[in-house]
């Protein structure tokens, strides 16, 4: 493994607890039993981690906050990028200031936001930068750090959401699926903050079908009434699966645009008789916690992971004054297939 890229998660994993558990031991705590302290201690040093050392440099210039702006406080998917961030800023013994956009106004909610005080970084999920909003970041004179979005002006850290799709739906085409349906959030409201990935996932959706020289069915993408999250909630799955199945009653795949839509979509399919995993098959996205513990197949964006990594590079722009250039990492999101999918379908 390559030392410079060994994170806490790497020394989690090897040890077998918990990434605060981890923390604890880095930072003396005496709530670690002997056992597992040294146990983390054998991990770190069999992979030669060492902790990031942007916390000294943060204290000498008082730097205590940052400052993380979601469109949903609440939202499973936020929540694991909130993950990642907090066990980076409790490490370093820093601050998190939260904004919760909502899906209505977000600009006008991050406005409010910024105006009510200087923020020492910000970091900006899932709303796209535009010039104005560029110039108006820019006007903060502190680092920001965009998530799900790009901007040659900011470090980025950005999905390939429409690869992330296209592999979800070759998985269920490999597997016997001709009939597959997508569930999606409604990606025509422009006042939802969210619509640029969740378009780029429907894109993935028809490359795959039509690649596999399978016809692209509008009527077979739908998505529910529900607007709260922007549309990935599990009562918008539920109802988008409903009218998916008076529509055409032959589907027997069913990929979904985040995985709470296909947890609701699920619980229509159980409703209608079917069994998921053994005659019909159901793939979501984002692989939140929940999913592995259903065996909900789903495409992993790793934001546990990607929360904690945007969370050094901010402090560390923050500790060296911003000078150096912005990055843009851009991921490629992974499928991991379990019970929902794992089966050979014959009509």
């Amino acid at each position: 493994m390559d030392k410079a890229k060994v994170t806490i998660y790497d020394v989690a994993d090897k040890a077998g607890v918990a990434i605060s558990t981890v923390s604890r031991v880095l930072n003396g705590s005496p709530e670690v039993s002997p056992d597992t302290r040294r146990r983390v201690q054998a991990a770190i040093e069999a992979l030669e981690f060492r902790p990031d050392r942007t916390a000294k440099s943060l204290a000498q210039r008082q730097t205590d906050s940052i400052a993380v702006a979601i469109p949903s406080s609440t939202s499973q998917f936020y929540n694991e990028l909130l993950k990642g961030v907090k066990d980076c800023l409790r490490e370093h013994d820093i601050d998190l200031l939260l904004c919760n956009l909502g899906s209505g106004a977000p600009l006008q909610t991050l406005w409010r936001f910024l105006t009510r005080g200087a923020v020492d970084a910000l970091m900006l999920a899932s709303l796209p930068v535009d010039d104005r909003l560029s110039h108006e970041l820019r006007m903060l004179h502190a680092p920001v750090i965009l998530i799900g979005a790009e901007s040659p002006n900011f470090d980025c850290f950005h999905w390939d959401d429409e690869a992330g799709a296209h592999a979800a739906v070759i998985h269920l085409i490999q597997n016997g699926h001709r009939r597959i349906g997508l569930v999606t959030a409604n990606v025509w409201d422009s006042k939802l903050a969210d619509t640029r990935a969740n378009t780029l996932r429907v894109a993935g959706y028809r490359r795959a079908l039509e690649e596999s020289g399978i016809g692209f069915d509008a009527d077979l993408v739908q998505s529910g009434r529900t607007l709260k999250h922007a549309g990935f909630s599990e009562e918008a799955g539920y109802e988008a699966m409903q009218k998916l199945l008076a529509i055409d009653p032959s589907i027997s795949a069913v990929f979904a645009s985040s995985d709470v839509q296909a947890i609701g979509a699920w619980k229509a399919l159980r409703e209608a008789g079917s069994s998921v995993g053994s005659d019909f098959a159901i793939v979501g996205y984002d692989d939140i916690k929940i999913s592995r513990y259903i065996g909900l197949s789903s495409v992993d964006q790793e934001m546990q992971q990607i929360g904690y990594r945007a969370s050094e590079l901010l402090l560390r722009r923050v500790a060296e004054g911003n000078q150096a250039n912005p990055i843009s990492e851009h991921i490629i999101p992974q499928l991991n297939v379990r019970e929902s999918s794992d089966f050979k379908w014959k009509p």
